[in-house]
């Protein structure tokens, strides 16, 4: 027990000094916020405790080391009043505050009786004043890139009043210029589905094959319509071109498999040497089990019949007519049922096979239905094409 305890308490001591070699290196290799985060982490519990004063002294050394190095490196920015500049200014500003923030939970703290003092200063107008300063910067740039067709410079003006919505809510008209940015930066595909099969596809499957909403496509920049809308000017055409459909003829499969098992089939008399019944020590007649040979024929049969659909996706850039991708699409569905009957001593079947005999011919699933089954992979493809190839 003694060592054990002396084990443990060796194993403390040990991590305790990987834990304050390791807050050392950080302040001495200038990660400040490193070591206060994890200054910190140590003084959540048992923060009066005289082995965590080293932590304490760290905190504070750290701390007001990296305040002195943020207040430099606002000065040097300030310098040149670049606008360009504020949201440096800005962030520093906000991590000086949050630094404050995060230690006070844990104050008041003390090295050898004595409190350890942070001071602390109110950086609230500094931080609203940079805020409004970056604010303005960024809307103007903003504007600017509005100005402009380009669909990629207004998704930088989306993203820069996005970012201005999470620091200065409700800022000027912001809000809507996200929406505008959006709506004008998002590409409008317009889908269609070429039959030059000279088959006859069913109506429900186009249906279904230009249902978008089952897709479950998430695409911010990219909206598929399988209806244009009057109004609106589509960037892209996605085509889906059926080339080939091929429907097999059905076709039914016969195999004969041969069983046979041995088993338990009652109880039979043990016969002495002179064919007389066996007794036991009480004179009762002795009795074994009565193994025998039991054999079926199986006649499996299996109904097939498979579709295939070929074809191509086509994205074209309607502004300039030009085909932007092609991809191949090979979709196909396979029917099969597997029934069976036999002959001979059904104790010679299989637990399979006893299923497959429950089992029953069906009627073949008629063409229309085989192209609209087939038309689920197809779906599964052109949702694999879609999120693999972003016109975004």
């Amino acid at each position: 027990m003694k060592r054990l305890l002396l084990l443990l308490l060796s194993i403390s001591f040990l991590i305790s000094c990987g834990g304050r070699k390791q807050l050392e290196k950080a302040i001495n290799t200038g990660n400040y916020n490193q070591a206060i985060t994890e200054a910190l982490k140590k003084l959540e519990t048992n923060k009066d405790k005289k082995r965590k004063q080293d932590y304490i002294v760290m905190l504070r050394d750290a701390y007001y080391k990296v305040v002195e190095k943020d207040l430099n490196t606002i000065k040097h920015l300030e310098k040149d009043n670049n606008p360009e500049l504020f949201e440096n200014v800005f962030n520093v500003y906000k991590n000086l505050n949050a630094r404050q923030e995060a230690i006070k939970p844990v104050l008041p703290l003390y090295i050898n009786g004595k409190e350890a003092k942070f001071e602390f200063s109110d950086y609230s107008s500094q931080i609203s004043g940079y805020r409004n300063k970056t604010s303005n910067y960024l809307y103007e740039k903003g504007l600017d890139l509005l100005e402009s067709e380009n669909k990629e410079q207004i998704r930088d003006a989306h993203q820069i009043y996005s970012y201005i919505e999470s620091i200065n809510p409700n800022y000027e008209d912001t809000r809507e210029l996200i929406q505008e940015a959006h709506a004008r930066g998002t590409k409008y595909v317009i889908v269609t589905i070429a039959n030059q099969t000279k088959q006859a596809i069913p109506r429900d499957l186009e249906s279904d094959l230009l249902n978008f909403d089952t897709y479950g496509l998430n695409q911010f920049w990219t909206v598929y319509h399988a209806s244009p809308e009057q109004t609106r000017a589509y960037d892209l055409a996605m085509q889906l071109q059926l080339k080939q459909i091929i429907i097999s003829p059905e076709h039914v499969k016969e195999r004969q498999i041969l069983r046979e098992q041995t088993i338990v089939d009652g109880k039979k008399y043990v016969l002495d040497k002179k064919g007389n019944v066996k007794k036991d020590s009480l004179g009762n007649d002795i009795k074994e089990d009565n193994i025998i040979k039991v054999k079926a024929k199986l006649y499996e049969l299996s109904q097939q019949k498979s579709s295939q659909i070929l074809g191509n996706v086509i994205y074209k850039d309607l502004k300039t007519n030009q085909v932007l991708q092609s991809f191949p699409v090979d979709s196909g569905f396979n029917f099969q049922n597997i029934y069976a009957t036999y002959r001979g001593d059904k104790r010679a079947l299989t637990t399979e096979d006893l299923q497959l005999i429950r089992s029953r011919k069906v009627p073949f699933p008629i063409n229309e239905q085989m192209i609209f089954d087939t038309g689920e992979d197809l779906k599964l493809q052109l949702k694999n094409i879609i999120t693999t190839y972003n016109p975004e």
